[in-house]
Formats: structure tokens, sequence, C-alpha cells
């Protein structure tokens, strides 16, 4: 599924990935599985992150997208657990604790960024022999290709702690640097302004580092080919093996309330951006030309920074974009099947839910929303608060049901996180699952039984 593609194309196909809609979720689950295809020793692995979506933001998203009878590609990843979150510290997981715990298979703090805990109480994470448990860098020192594709920044924490430890989450150009440094074969992600420096003008905007750094230029010198556009994209070289991508100034997302975007004038996504699933399927054609087997992390950040700011339309459209990628790493497992995929959040933002509103004949659908539920509850509509109700897409029938959404905080609050996998070794996926456990099964199937696990400092 080669990148290269028109990005009409690339999109086109797309389409023919997307869930058939409505079908039941109960259809037969296509093939291969990890019981019906070959269970090798080890396997690629495509780790998703849809962070901050629990099972009720997935349901939210199916019923707007799909609706109530529709299936998502997130519904057809045929193994399932539930997922148990705390950190040490902590019961509910931060966005960088719960990134290191995934990356490392050990519980820290929820301050950690790659380390044990941030600032000088932190330690590295390593093996017993005093090399870095990442198990993306235990890939890298296997010789395995490595590639991180994130919505937001690059300094992320989804995808940042697998490869750059920090004492601390917001040293932007710091992280950034050592992303760079760290050998990955693919980066892409937003955050332009963290690769140069201060006043040096980027495609998307001007640089931030205040270190001179130019490590857009710097990349060229390791042999990457710089990508910031969809045209750059699409003239990528066959010949490629290391690619860094840089897709907006920030995040390629505006993670601000409704009202907010509608009087700044300020969509959602940036259109101009590639999306999650461009992205992906990018970083797994340029993976492949590095060797059979690899590790690919991806991140949707949106799906997070949406919930965090109660803005539901961009909790609904980031999780379609979430799906869509997982629908592209689905076309490769498809004709992979050495290929683990799993998924997984480590909290709930803001803790979405979605309410129903009968339809009663002879009673009008509300056309505007009230602002708060009878608990004092926020509450959204399609434009936010005070706004009409969104309609879900319709169901079997061909109804489409009005709703509203309402909020329980506006920080990540912890339950309803599921994990599921699809492919090799995805039957290890069941019953209920620590969040060390992600990074123990990504690196059993990426470098298998004898690979040596992580020490707890």
């Amino acid at each position: 599924m080669p990148f290269a593609l028109p990005v009409t194309a690339t999109l086109a196909l797309l389409l023919t990935l997307a869930p058939a809609a409505p079908a039941p979720v109960t259809t037969t689950t296509p093939t291969p599985t990890a019981t019906t295809a070959a269970n090798p020793t080890t396997a690629s692995v495509i780790f998703i992150h849809p962070d901050g979506a629990s099972a009720a933001t997935w349901d939210a998203i199916r019923t707007f997208n799909v609706g109530p009878d529709g299936t998502l590609h997130w519904d057809r990843l045929p193994h399932i657990a539930l997922y148990r979150g705390a950190m040490s510290d902590c019961l509910t997981a931060t966005s960088n604790g719960g990134a290191t715990t995934h990356a490392t298979g050990i519980k820290v703090a929820s301050d950690a960024f790659g380390r044990t805990a941030a600032g000088d109480t932190g330690k590295p994470i390593l093996t017993a022999d005093g090399k870095p448990a990442s198990v993306a860098s235990q890939a890298l020192a296997a010789g395995l290709p490595v590639g991180l594709v994130q919505s937001g920044i690059a300094a992320e924490p989804g995808t940042a702690c697998f490869l750059a430890p920090s004492p601390a989450r917001n040293d932007y150009d710091g992280i950034s640097a050592t992303l760079l440094d760290s050998g990955a074969h693919v980066l892409l992600s937003g955050g332009e302004r963290h690769f140069l420096p201060a006043g040096v003008k980027g495609v998307h905007g001007p640089g931030a580092r205040k270190d001179g750094r130019d490590l857009v230029a710097e990349a060229r010198a390791k042999g990457y080919a710089v990508v910031r556009t969809r045209q750059e994209i699409a003239a990528l070289p066959p010949s490629a093996t290391r690619v860094l991508g840089l897709f907006a100034t920030s995040s390629t997302f505006n993670d601000k309330p409704e009202a907010d975007l509608t009087a700044a004038n300020l969509p959602l996504y940036n259109p101009d951006a590639p999306t999650l699933a461009e992205m992906t399927d990018l970083a797994l054609t340029v993976l492949q030309r590095s060797g059979p087997r690899f590790l690919l992390v991806i991140e949707e950040e949106g799906t997070d920074n949406f919930g965090n700011t109660n803005n539901a339309a961009g909790v609904l459209q980031a999780g379609k974009r979430a799906d869509d990628a997982i629908a592209v790493a689905r076309a490769h497992l498809a004709n992979h099947p050495a290929t683990l995929i799993l998924t997984t959040a480590d909290s709930d933002a803001g803790g979405l839910r979605l309410s129903g509103i009968p339809l009663i004949p002879g009673k009008p659908v509300p056309a505007t929303l009230p602002q708060r539920d009878d608990n004092g509850a926020p509450i959204d509509g399609v434009a936010g608060a005070r706004s009409a109700p969104f309609l879900a897409a319709p169901d079997a029938t061909g109804r489409r049901f009005p709703f509203f959404v309402t909020w329980a905080s506006q920080h990540d609050v912890t339950g309803g996180i599921l994990v599921r996998a699809e492919g090799a070794h995805a039957d290890r996926v069941k019953g209920s699952m620590d969040n060390t456990d992600i990074a123990k099964l990504i690196r059993f199937a990426l470098l298998g039984p004898a690979a040596p696990p992580a020490i707890q400092p």
C-alpha cells in the first residue's frame, strides 16, 4: 500500500477500508487472526494509542460515525482485555507516566517521562545488563527499524517516551533533539517549531529553539528525507529508509473549546496536514524497506486533548481518525500475518458519556440543549454548550437518533479502558491486563521470549 500514491488515491483507499455502515458487530471477524494464522516466534508490532479513549468514548465515536448498529475497525479487533492503569504514586495515569510504563513495563511515578520519575529523583529504566529497557530502544539495538507517528507535536509523551527519556515533560526542545538522535527510522508529527532555531522561518511557522540547533538540517545530514507537506510526501524517492515529517508548527489539531475555535475561525484539524491514517501508511511503507520486522508506535493525541477541553465534536472526529489508522494497520496485517496490532489508552480524558434523547411521536427534539445536566455536569452539542444535539449515523432501519455528551471532568479519570489486539500473539490479550503488560507483550512479540525485561530501579 505505497504512500507515494496521490492524496486523493490514498483517501479513496481509506474509504474502501472504512467500516461498512450499518453492519452488526457480530459479523465475522476478518482473517488473519492469532488463532487462524501462523503465530511466529517474533513479529512486527503496530501499537496504536488513541490517548484518553475509554470504552464509552469509543461508543460515542461508533454511534456518531457509523451508527449504533455499525462496526468500527476498533470493534473488529477480536481479542480484548480490561486495562488496569494505576501509577506507582496515583490511581489515575498521566499521559507521560502511562506512556513510560507502556514503553518499559515498569510502573513509574505520574510525573515520569521515560524515567522512573521527573527531575533529579528519576532514574533510567534499564535491563539487567545496563541497557535502555524501552521496547523501542531494544528494537533499535537489535537492528530493527522503529517508527513514531503522532498527531500532536513530536515531543508528546505517548510516542516520545519510547525513545526520549527526559527529566521534564515540558522540555519540548530537548525531547525533540533526543528523538532525532535516537536513530529512529521514521518520525512523523507536528511540532516543526521545536526543530528550528528561534526566528528561523519554517514551512508552517517560525522556529522556537533557544539553543540554536537546526534539527531539520541535522536530520538531512543524518540521511533523513524531510517532508512537511503532502506534496513532499508524494515526491519521496522509493529508496527513502529514514523520514522526518513535520506537518504543523505545533499540533495538527486545534485543541480549544468550541467557542474559542468559532471566534478564531479555526477548524478542529488542519486540513493541510496528513491525517493519522496517511502518516501510518507512510510509516509502514518506509519501515518495510529496512527489513520484514519493525516496531511502529502511533498516537492520536486529539482524543485526549479535545477530551480535556471538553470539546465533544473534537473527540468524535479524533476518534474517527484513530479508527482510520487502525484500518490501515489491519490492511497491512492482511498481507503480513507476522504482525501484531495492539491498541489501548492509559486513562479516560474528561469522562465523556453519551446520553440519548428519545424519539417520541408528537414531541419535537430540542433545538438547543441546556448548558448543564440536572446534576450540574456540562452538556455538549454539535457546537458545544447551548447548541443543537448531535445526530447519530443511521441505524439498521435508517433512523438517526439525537444525543448529547456530558462530561465528568477536564482532567483524566480512571476506568473503562480496553486493550484490543489482532494478529500474531494477539491471543495473549484476554481477561485483565495491567499497564505493565503492554511492554511485556510488545517485547515478547517483537524480540521473542529471550528478550531481557526491564529491571525495577
